[in-house]
This record gives C-alpha cells, structure tokens and sequence, in this order.
C-alpha cells in the first residue's frame, strides 16, 4: 500500500463507520459501539505507521475546476500533521474505551457513537489537509461533529442552547476564515499552502496582514479566544469523553494547529495582535475559573487560559525572532510552532485527563458536578483521586510533569521578548495553580457534603484504564521532547528552546507561581469547607468572576436590545416600505385604475344615463368657466 493509500485508509475507516452507524444501525447500540471502537483502533494503527514508518510526503488529485481555481483533495504529512494525528489517535480511542463505560445505560448510543467517528474523520481530514480549501471543508465538519454531540441530550434545553450558541459563534469566526481564503487567492491566485509560501513576499503589506488576521479568526472561535469564547463552558452540557475529545484535546487545539500551518502567511502587526488576544484570554478564563463551582465549567475556563499561552506561544517565537533580525518565515515561526505545538501535546494529555476525572466523579457519584457538594473522594475514589491529581500537578506546571516543560518553553519566549508579556504569563500560570488547588481540595479532600459524595464508589475498568494511560502521558509526556530520535513527530526546536536563553528565568518564574499559587490555595480553600472564601470575604470581586466579567451579559444585551431590535426595524422597512410602497403601493395603484375603469363598464342602463348626465354637466361648468 502506498503513502497516499494508506492516508486515504486512514481518513476513510472512521467515514465509512459513521455510516454504516446512521444509515443501518441506528437502533443495535451494540454494533455501532464496536464499528466506533474498531475504526477508532484502526486509526491509531494506521496513525502509527504513517508516523514513525512514512517519510513525510505530499499528494493530492484534481478534484473540480472553477475558472482558473483548481481544487485538490490532497495529503500533506510533515512534522506537523503527524503530531496533531498522534494526539488524535491516541486521546480519540482512550475516549472511545471510555466511553463504553461512561455511556452505558444512556439511550441513543448509537447515534453517540456514530457521531464519535464523524468527529474522528473529520478531525483526520483537518489534520491532513494540504489546502486552505480543504482545511475549510473539513474545519466546518468538525463545527457540525460538535455541534452534534453537544447537543446529544437534545431534550435537554440548556443542551439545545448551549449546541446553537457554538454553532453561532463559531460560524462568526469561520466567515472571517473564509474571507481571508478568498483574499489570499486574489493575492497570491492559489489556495494551496506550498504554492502561498513559494510566492509569499518578504515585505509585509496590508494585505498580508488582512489574510493573517482573517484567517486568525477561524482560530478565535474554535480555539475559544476573546471575544468569541463564550460558546465554550457552555458546551460542557454534552456527555463528559465529548469534552474530554472535543473541548480539551483535539477540536479547540484545531485553532492552534491552524496558526501553524499558516504561519507564513503572518506579518509583525498581526502576530502583535495575536499575541494580546492570547495574553488577555489566558488571564481573563485565569479569573473567571475562580468564580465558577461547577467541576467541568472550572476545567472549560481553564482550557481557555491555556489556549490562551499556545496562542500567546505561536506569536512570541516569531516576534522575538523579529526583534533580532531573523527571518520570520524560518527561524522565529519555527520557534512559535514548536513551543505552541509542545504545549498543545502536553495539554491534550492532562486535560483529557482532567475531562475523563471529572466524568468519573459525575458517573461515580451520580452526576453531582457542584465542587461544594462534593468532598471526601479521595478515600471512596481512589484511581480517580489519584490520576486526577497527576493531571492537576501537570497542569498547574509541577517540576518534572508534562505540563512543566511545556509552559516553561512558552514562558523563555516570553520572557525573550518583555517583561511586561513575562510577568502577565506568570500571573496566568500563578491563577491556574490557584484555582485548581481550590477545585481539587474541595472537591476530594474533607468530608462528603451530598448524598451523592456519600454513596461515591469508584468505576469499572472501561473507565479507570483510559485515566491510568492519559496520567502515565501527563508524568512522561515532557520528557518525550528530549529524545527526539524516540519520537519522529517532535520538532528538536522545541528542545534547543528548552536549552535557550531565559531558561533560568522562566524556570524559576514557572515553579515559584506553582508554589506560591498552590499554597494559597490550600490555605484560603481548606478542605471540608462548604464556602467560598472569596464568595465571604470579596463578594463584589466573587460576583464579578461569578458572571465572567459581564461579557455574556453583555452579549445578552446586544442580541437583545441592539441586534433583535435593529432587526425589527429592517423588518418593518421590509414590510412597510419595499413591500407596501414599493411593490404592493403600485400594484395598488394599477387595481385602483382597474376598478375605476371597471366601474364604467356594469352593463346597466341606469348607470350609463347617470355617467351621461355627470359628462353634460362636467362639460358645462368647463364652458361656462366654473372650472
């Protein structure tokens, strides 16, 4: 089988389970369960062989012609898409396992599934693709896979709400996407990312900034970045392993893996740009975190933060590269890519790790997801207690865990770059240390504060064993970045970043917040407590993180009070004026003549003496001068 065979395979295998799911076994949740399961497995075999057996390649066929634009369906495998294929893979059939166990007894399984391996082949065919076409197509599969399944429990209304709101929001940023497609193919007359960085100039323009931030926008809405990053936390209302695939390892790092594969497209003002949106999302869902009870919503505003730093990452490599003169398109992209791309490895373990711990807690104390009604589970959930911790400790940047390295690297850059972007980041990193501290002492230390947390009990195999694997990946997945030779799909910049000037700095900056974060939140969040303690002591401050920052409110008010009103105003224009006047007004005017006319015509000699007699005296008082 060649190369580009076994990339169609491996894109094919989840399509065709998809299918044969809603077309033939929409009803058997058994057999759609074990299609899903297979394709998933197939994938991370074929996954595997394109990565550590295939050079890196690239193909494609014609696929239509319109006008002088010639669309492919093409493959590129390089560096990139194997790391992304690998993360994939690997999270996509631990949450498959997972998701035998946590899905059991639900109703509509099949179609769950079903949607599991749609989201699989469209997530493969993103990862793949060698085009800005392709990668749209393929983008707005992925938006419907996940609008499928947060709205899986569509009885549900704040499902339903939750499913249109990411629909919505994310169709803002993919028509920027679009957009700035469509620029770049007035630009450069091509679509297809090998031929843009072949004709791509040296000197920055408007244009090519336009394109950059366009494009960009795709990234802010799927990556969940400020503004657009309210459809987020509200799409924890799917099942748990569809947070853990979609919104923590694989669909919200598709914004990320986006700015990478376009990264020769960025000019200096854009990635300033970028940079401080990244900056202002990581601190902005840092504070929110805190305001928040609910275990999964606290997870979905800390994987905002973090998108956060991968974003913030992508754009400092390349401006520090700017600040000493290297070449944007090589060295200083290549040095973004490899910090934002290590963290987004690193991350999609621990956080899918955190995701399925959490999904654990609601299944083993029968969905009670309020961080003060829990309590005590250490003792009655004890795999959970514990993989759970090793994803908090790599996620808050713990020395020698994952998470440490990846955030270390992302911190050198800043701190290369300024120290205000440095000390920013730090605070960042200082607030997720804190806020899990609060989540993971409430939640599983002190005494039981429901009945559920009560009558907790720990889960079946199915669901312990993806924790077991993804909290082994959150201890050693730092480590993989120092033996690249072990691991073809890791970029060896991001271990000469690692090695690099600044490295003292963000290492002692990264484990002191680490410290000073976690401390304080142990002693201002102790165990067994059923208050907040910023909720008592600050409650104006509590309230404002509570109803994150007003920006929903905000966006409540404008739908309502500006954009529905301003609607109804078109509405009526509509209405009244182009339909009332306009067309209807000299329709209107053409039947008043018809009746007129009408009217002269009865067929009744009454009525024709009487216009005789009106006629005689009209002529009469025009000739005697009456009128």
């Amino acid at each position: 089988m060649s190369d580009s065979q076994l990339a169609l395979t491996l894109l094919l295998t989840p399509l065709v389970s998809a299918v044969l799911i809603g077309v033939f076994f929409r009803k058997q949740a058994a057999i759609a369960k074990a299609l899903s399961l297979t394709a998933a497995t197939a994938i991370a075999l074929l996954a595997g062989q394109l990565i550590f057996g295939t050079p890196d390649f690239t193909a494609k066929m014609e696929w239509l012609t319109i006008g002088k634009l010639t669309i492919h369906l093409g493959f590129l495998l390089d560096p990139l898409s194997k790391l992304l294929l690998t993360v994939v893979a690997l999270v996509g059939l631990l949450v498959h396992v997972f998701s035998l166990g946590y899905m059991k007894g639900e109703e509509n399984q099949a179609r769950f599934f079903g949607c599991l391996s749609l989201f699989m082949f469209s997530m493969t065919g993103l990862t793949l693709a060698d085009d800005l076409i392709m990668l749209f197509i393929f983008w707005e599969l992925v938006g419907l896979s996940s609008f499928l399944l947060i709205n899986f429990y569509f009885e549900k209304p704040s499902a339903v709400a939750a499913s249109k709101k990411a629909f919505i929001v994310n169709r803002l940023g993919d028509f920027g996407f679009l957009l700035g497609i469509i620029l770049a193919y007035w630009a450069f007359g091509t679509i297809t990312l090998a031929d843009i960085a072949a004709k791509i100039g040296t000197e920055p323009s408007v244009v090519a900034t336009s394109i950059a931030l366009l494009i960009f926008c795709g990234a802010v809405g799927k990556s969940g970045q400020l503004p657009f990053h309210v459809w987020l936390p509200d799409a924890m209302e799917g099942p748990t392993p569809v947070s853990a695939l979609i919104h923590a390892a694989t669909m919200v790092a598709a914004g990320i893996f986006l700015l990478c594969r376009v990264s020769v497209l960025m000019t200096g003002d854009a990635l300033t740009v970028i940079l401080w949106i990244g900056v202002a999302t990581a601190l902005f869902a840092g504070f929110t975190a805190l305001g928040q009870r609910d275990l999964k919503r606290i997870l979905a505003y800390s994987t905002i933060s973090q998108l956060g730093f991968m974003v913030a990452a992508f754009a400092l490599g390349s401006l520090v590269a700017l600040q000493s003169g290297a070449d944007v398109s090589l060295a200083g992209i290549t040095g973004g890519v490899a910090a934002a791309m290590f963290h987004l490895t690193t991350h999609a373990f621990f956080k899918a790790l955190l995701f399925l711990g959490s999904g654990s807690v609601l299944h083993g104390t029968h969905h009670e997801g309020d961080i003060y009604r829990l309590g005590g589970l250490a003792k009655k959930m004890p795999v959970t207690f514990a993989t759970f911790t090793l994803g908090t400790l790599a996620l808050v940047g713990c020395p020698l865990l994952a998470g440490f390295y990846s955030k270390d690297a992302i911190l050198i850059l800043a701190y290369q770059y300024s120290p205000v972007v440095f000390g920013l980041l730090l605070l960042g990193a200082f607030l997720t240390a804190f806020y899990m501290t609060r989540l993971w002492t409430t939640a599983f230390l002190g005494k039981a504060r429901s009945e559920g947390s009560d009558h907790a009990h720990e889960c079946g195999p199915f669901i312990l064993l993806p924790l077991i694997v993804l909290a082994i990946g959150s201890v050693l997945g730092g480590f993989a970045w120092f033996y690249p030779e072990a691991l073809r799909v890791v970029p060896t910049e991001a271990l000469a970043l690692l090695k690099g000037d600044g490295h003292t700095a963000a290492m002692v900056g990264g484990t002191a917040t680490f410290v000073i974060g976690s401390a304080l939140g142990f002693l201002l969040y102790r165990p067994g407590s059923s208050s907040d303690f910023l909720q008592v002591k600050l409650p104006l401050v509590y309230q404002l993180f509570e109803k994150r920052l007003y920006i929903d409110t905000l966006y409540d008010w404008y739908v309502a009070k500006v954009q529905q009103r301003f609607a109804l105003l078109l509405n009526y224009i509509d209405l009244i004026v182009l339909s009332g006047i306009v067309v209807r007004g000299t329709a209107g005017v053409v039947g008043l003549f018809g009746l007129a006319t009408r009217a002269l015509h009865t067929g009744s000699l009454h009525t024709y003496v009487y216009w005789f007699l009106g006629g005689a005296v009209l002529l009469w008082a025009i000739a005697s001068g009456v009128l």
